[in-house]
């Protein structure tokens, strides 16, 4: 047997019937709605709770990841839409218009995913613009995780859905 036949034996590029691309799946949403903006989000719940440092650390921490992301928005804002466009346009017609299951399954990772970069972006730009403190910052982390939770949570449906299909259909046409 060949290196390259070892390779894709090892990793299934029939995506949809393989279990480590659902694993990934649960594990990119669980940290996306985990980490709200860079923050984990029981550090929000105890500052909420506490006060004092941990509020100050958490105001801190959410104010070096929001200048951060929205410098590079800023500086290179052009560039990762045009890129990530691309890459994006690119899986689509690999996985649609080609029928590559490991094109569509990306696709399906990474389309959910960068409407999660926008809204951080708008997050980001919101705690930029005053609610940067106190409960302002908490209901605003609140609102990003809640709507990075539906994302995940419709993102999961659609993977879903269009897996079965895909399995099914593999199985019907073989």
């Amino acid at each position: 047997m060949d290196w390259y036949s070892t390779v894709f034996e090892v990793i299934d590029m029939r995506s949809f019937s393989n279990l480590w691309f659902w694993i990934v799946l649960a594990v990119t949403w669980s940290s996306a709605s985990h980490w709200v903006l860079g923050v984990p989000f029981d550090m929000v719940a105890r500052a909420r709770r506490q006060g004092g440092q941990a509020e100050q650390d958490l105001e801190d921490l959410v104010r070096i990841n929001t200048n951060r992301l929205i410098f590079i928005a800023d500086e290179a804002g052009l560039w990762i839409t045009a890129i990530g466009s691309a890459l994006l346009t690119g899986l689509a017609v690999l996985g649609i218009g080609y029928d590559i299951e490991i094109a569509q399954a990306i696709f399906l990772l990474a389309f959910p995913m960068t409407l999660v970069g926008l809204l951080s972006l708008h997050s980001s730009r919101k705690i930029q613009a005053g609610e940067g403190e106190g409960e302002a910052l908490w209901r605003r982390l609140r609102i990003h995780r809640t709507i990075t939770q539906f994302i995940g949570m419709a993102s999961i449906f659609c993977t879903a859905l269009w897996g079965m299909y895909q399995n099914l259909s593999q199985h019907i046409l073989h």
